[in-house]
């Protein structure tokens, strides 16, 4: 692969039970952006579904969309060998993930920083050996009064968020096409904006 390949890796945990769980979200963005891209995730050999597609603005960027095959927190090998297979540097990498520190329904761009407790980020981070790579945060909200965050995140959305997920999504979609076709300042300033 040429140097103006991505890789896009989003987090979850395989199995029907976890499908519709708020860990999975950055999954289901993946499998979105491979709808918007008319492609289907294929078995790769690095442990995972993958495929390569274009996203940004047409002719746009040649990007390889991921979900680790493995449990969330053991996503860094997975995500390390895709890397490795596509000579991806962890810069050009985006890791697609759900944010406890975020208000459900919103999205946030970074660059490095802190994992949060988040295993699937401890695991890339261990795994590349840097906390370098970009990051598309979905928020999920926190845990209502003392329910364990760590069973928060596995539960299934509620059926109000439920209804607003597909915009979450599709939003959290746009931001790493953003990111791709514009770099991170400029994503960020569209991404971040206040709402009208």
């Amino acid at each position: 692969m040429s140097d103006d390949t991505w890789l896009v890796v989003g987090l979850g945990n395989p199995g029907p039970q976890y499908v519709g769980n708020r860990h999975n979200v950055g999954a289901m963005v993946i499998e979105h952006l491979a709808e918007r891209a008319g492609a289907r995730l294929r078995k790769h050999k690095a442990g995972a579904a993958a495929e390569s597609v274009r996203l940004g603005p047409p002719p746009g960027d040649r990007a390889i969309i991921a979900v680790p095959s493995s449990y969330m927190n053991l996503s860094g090998g997975p995500t390390k060998a895709l890397a490795g297979f596509f000579s991806v540097p962890p810069a050009r990498t985006v890791v697609v993930h759900d944010e406890l520190d975020i208000p459900f329904g919103e999205v946030r761009l970074k660059l490095g920083g802190g994992e949060g407790g988040h295993n699937g980020l401890r695991s890339i981070s261990s795994s590349f050996g840097t906390k370098d790579y970009l990051r598309v945060r979905v928020g999920i909200g926190r845990p209502p009064g003392r329910m364990d965050a760590a069973d928060y995140v596995l539960k299934d959305f509620s059926s109000t968020e439920r209804k607003e997920l597909p915009f979450l999504v599709d939003d959290a979609a746009d931001a790493v096409e953003l990111v791709i076709a514009k770099g991170l300042t400029d994503a960020q300033q569209v991404v971040h904006a206040p709402r009208p």
